[in-house]
């Protein structure tokens, strides 16, 4: 037989309320002395936040204790998840300004590698031009030469 998956805020609010059902207990058997007392051992052993509400919740005139004790219950188990998102929030933010510092790292290698790149066309180009600038010189000079060499053989130069 499949058991039923809860949720995580099931689950956390599941754990915390055995310590609400012991001061339920507790409350009942304080205010009706006739019934018998009800002890509801914890499983573990995190108590529920201490100290004010928060400010974003006041309790309202004529809640019984048990309500009261309810309500605050909940609200500090949500405002102690909000507080754990809040430090997730945090945690991202930190990462995000890691990453923009990496990005604008990159950004700044990008800048020089491509300076780089242009200084490397410039002197390939510079090295292209020279050679062919000898290669006509040296074109040039064979077509001397040659001229040169029909005049000799002909006879023609005068000395």
């Amino acid at each position: 037989m499949e058991r039923c998956k809860m949720s995580f805020t099931d689950e956390l609010l599941a754990s915390k309320f055995d310590n609400i059902e012991r001061d339920i207990g507790d409350i009942i058997q304080t205010n009706n002395r006739a019934l018998p007392s009800i002890h509801i051992i914890p499983k573990d052993d995190h108590p529920l936040p201490k100290g004010p509400l928060p400010d974003y919740v006041e309790h309202k005139e004529g809640v019984n204790q048990v309500g009261r004790l309810s309500a605050e219950a909940v609200v500090r188990e949500y405002d102690a998840a909000v507080k754990e998102i809040e430090a997730l929030g945090a945690e991202l933010t930190e990462a995000a300004k890691k990453c923009e510092a990496t990005v604008a790292g990159v950004h700044a290698t990008v800048s020089e590698i491509k300076a780089l790149a242009a200084s490397y066309r410039e002197e390939g180009k510079r090295y292209f031009l020279q050679i062919e600038e000898c290669s006509l010189t040296t074109s040039e000079v064979r077509a001397v030469c040659e001229a040169l060499k029909k005049k000799i053989s002909k006879g023609t130069i005068n000395a």
